[in-house]
């Protein structure tokens, strides 16, 4: 709820900004699909804001990309006012591209289940609504495997239920650019980077 506030405050105000500037850096189009190199995994991780999760994964060694969009609805090239409407059916998600050879999947989705309360049904802190569930979106049979296994140990560490969803990856959709490194941007402008993302990763850093 919060931070839909803030972006709608912040829509309005790129709706005045110089129009030439505008097409220049035309903030509001999608950002481009992430490259794959060879010999890549992705996995894509939905935890609630995905601001949180891209700043957390582009911290780790062995991670190529993590690129915020969206994934899981019925609506094609969904827009960021049609996911916080809550009826196309889309997670906010971050899809990771990692080096495996560098990180093992158990241990970027170790960083998830840290990220996030994964036992909270559509909700994370004050953000509410099926756009900010937990998921896990696997690529591979074996991805799928490993999310599961991952999830029945992080169940030790939580007294209620996980109700995180393991699903099949369906079609990636970049958010718009203005959401990509949204915190190293924005960090000391937002008052949402300073007060929930940073304590956030300043929490994974001494746990990891």
């Amino acid at each position: 709820m919060i931070r839909s506030v803030i972006m709608t405050l912040l829509s309005s105000l790129l709706a005045f900004a110089n129009p030439i500037e505008k097409m220049k850096e035309d903030p509001d189009q999608p950002a481009a699909t992430p490259k794959i190199p060879e010999g890549a995994e992705v996995i894509t991780l939905g935890a609630g804001c995905f601001w949180c999760i891209e700043a957390a994964y582009r911290q780790l060694e062995g991670v190529y990309s993590a690129t915020s969009g969206y994934m899981g609805g019925t609506v094609a090239h969904p827009t960021y006012e049609q996911i916080c409407s809550k009826t196309t059916g889309h997670a906010e998600v971050v899809q990771v591209v990692f080096d495996p050879k560098k990180i093992s999947s158990e241990r970027v989705l170790a960083w998830f289940w840290d990220l996030h309360d994964p036992t909270t049904l559509n909700r994370q802190g004050n953000d509410e609504g099926p756009q900010y569930r937990s998921a896990i979106f696997y690529h591979s049979a074996d991805q799928k495997k490993v999310a599961e296994a991952s999830k029945a140990a992080a169940q030790a560490h939580f007294k209620n239920p996980i109700v995180t969803e393991i699903t099949e990856a369906a079609t990636f959709y970049p958010a718009e650019k203005y959401h990509q490194n949204y915190y190293e941007l924005n960090k000391s402008k937002n008052p949402y980077c300073r007060f929930v993302i940073e304590p956030k990763l300043k929490k994974l850093k001494l746990k990891h």
